[in-house]
């Protein structure tokens, strides 16, 4: 307030002009419109709408950032709280709630470029998702007919490629699918080119990749896009991007890594002149297994020749016959040997069975009675008087009818004597 001004003279600001006023003094400020600001990101949040909201702070102060969907969409980085980063844009106020607050044009890593930290970010993302997972990775075919190459047309990697692919393997068909391999536009024509390669099996194997540069001039083959396109593609794929020491997110997730276009032409077929070298050494090695062969069976038809049965043929028949001789006299030993030992069993069991004979014990003076139905009488309780009995002898026998039955043992004869049983003989000898 101006000394000796009435206060009540004084201009009373609504908010609104407030923050209007303090917008035209920000905006007059060249040096706010074009500021870069050095700070570490904190809550750092991405809306539905797209719009990137964050705080730049530093160990005494926070500022407070916005970044548009447009400018947003051009980074190459995923921002992450605790990143140190120089942020560029322009300091203004937004009149609605009167807060001034940085609106980002471009947001870089500090100390690296935002190429290599977006090249980082992708490539620690794929290899957790398993992309690069040497499981995944397919085998190159030993001996290619169709090889699709997906690179530019005008680049000096291409006609390397072929007079390499000309040179070592002459029968393989090249088919070159011509895409721009840097720019903007470069990224979905190598995602496409490699999907038409895949449906239509222009090759037996993709080699894409283009020549050296800077890593913004290689930037298409760390492309998400075209990583994902390798990792889905059916055919074998060779990534030959760049020189030896760069190394492209393709590199990782490609069946086999070149160091370059011309190294991948020599992966890709092998050498004709190793092919023939190899083809003669394994034709002089058949020959010599051959020739082996041949031998060894000219001598075993030396051996057969030489043998008594085709140089007399009656011999076989002659030694057979001699066999046979042989055999019979065997058997006919065998047959006397064994009817002899049976004849000695039959005697000695013979010899046993006579001396086990009744007839040996009537020889000795005794004599067997049989009753009418030729059962032998063992007790006088088998007879009954007047019933007729056989009785034989050690010599012969007669017939006798019974007088008398004697239940106790026969007594002498004569007087005082006991009943004993008689016989009376009514038969002749027999």
């Amino acid at each position: 307030m101006q000394e000796g001004r009435d206060p009540v003279e004084q201009h009373i600001f609504g908010v609104s002009e407030v923050n209007r006023l303090v917008k035209l003094l920000l905006d007059g400020e060249p040096m706010l419109q074009s500021i870069s600001v050095r700070g570490e990101l904190s809550n750092y949040k991405i809306y539905p709408s797209g719009h990137h909201y964050f705080t730049l702070k530093d160990a005494e102060g926070a500022l407070r950032c916005v970044m548009f969907r447009g400018q947003a969409g051009r980074l190459r980085f995923r921002p992450e709280n605790g990143m140190k980063v120089v942020a560029s844009g322009r300091i203004t106020v937004f009149p609605r709630d009167g807060a001034y607050q940085l609106y980002c044009d471009a947001l870089i890593p500090e100390g690296v470029g935002d190429l290599a930290v977006a090249y980082e970010q992708l490539k620690a993302r794929l290899h957790a998702e398993g992309l690069f997972d040497p499981a995944h990775k397919k085998p190159l075919p030993p001996y290619p007919e169709k090889i699709a190459i997906i690179t530019s047309s005008a680049g000096a990697a291409v006609h390397d490629m072929i007079r390499i692919l000309r040179r070592r393997y002459p029968i393989a068909k090249v088919i070159l699918l011509p895409v721009r391999v840097q720019g903007a536009e470069a990224p979905p024509e190598i995602v496409g080119a490699i999907r038409y390669a895949n449906r239509w099996r222009v090759g037996d194997l993709i080699i894409t990749g283009r020549g050296g540069g800077s890593m913004e001039d290689l930037w298409a083959f760390n492309d998400e896009r075209v990583a994902r396109a390798i990792y889905d593609s059916e055919l074998p794929v060779i990534s030959a991007v760049g020189h030896e020491p760069d190394v492209t997110i393709a590199d990782f997730v490609a069946d086999a890594r070149a160091s370059t276009p011309s190294n991948a032409a020599e992966i890709a077929v092998p050498d004709r002149g190793e092919l023939l070298r190899w083809l003669r050494g394994a034709g002089e090695r058949m020959e010599q297994c051959e020739s082996a062969r041949l031998e060894s069976l000219r001598k075993r038809l030396a051996e057969l020749a030489a043998k008594r049965v085709l140089t007399d043929q009656m011999a076989y028949v002659q030694d057979k016959r001699m066999e046979l001789v042989h055999v019979q006299q065997r058997l006919g030993d065998l047959g006397g040997t064994m009817l002899a030992r049976r004849r000695e069993r039959f005697s000695a069991l013979a010899a046993a069975l006579d001396a086990m004979s009744p007839l040996k014990v009537l020889g000795r003076g005794y004599a067997v009675a049989q009753g009418p139905d030729g059962t032998i009488l063992k007790s006088f309780r088998d007879v009954t008087p007047g019933e007729r009995v056989s009785v034989r002898l050690g010599e012969g026998g007669f017939t006798a009818a019974v007088e008398r039955i004697d239940a106790n043992d026969p007594a002498p004869t004569g007087a005082g004597g006991r009943d004993r049983r008689a016989v009376r003989q009514e038969g002749e000898n027999r």
